[in-house]
């Protein structure tokens, strides 16, 4: 699974953060989303999946195999 973010629709709410703090991360002077792991570890899946469910702004973006 590869992720993208849409920084242009990203709110800053940061539950992605929270939810999976291995693989997004917030810059500090806007709180915009950004990833640490375009293509994250497989055990994480699950969790950028909920990530992504729970984004507000619906600014993240799954890429399926």
């Amino acid at each position: 699974m590869r992720i993208a973010v849409d920084e242009a629709k990203c709110c800053g709410a940061g539950p992605c953060v929270l939810i999976a703090p291995d693989v997004f991360d917030q810059r500090d002077e806007d709180g915009i989303v950004v990833l640490l792991a375009e293509t994250p570890a497989p055990a994480l899946n699950a969790a950028v999946r909920e990530a992504a469910a729970v984004c507000p702004a619906a600014a993240i973006h799954l890429v399926e195999p």
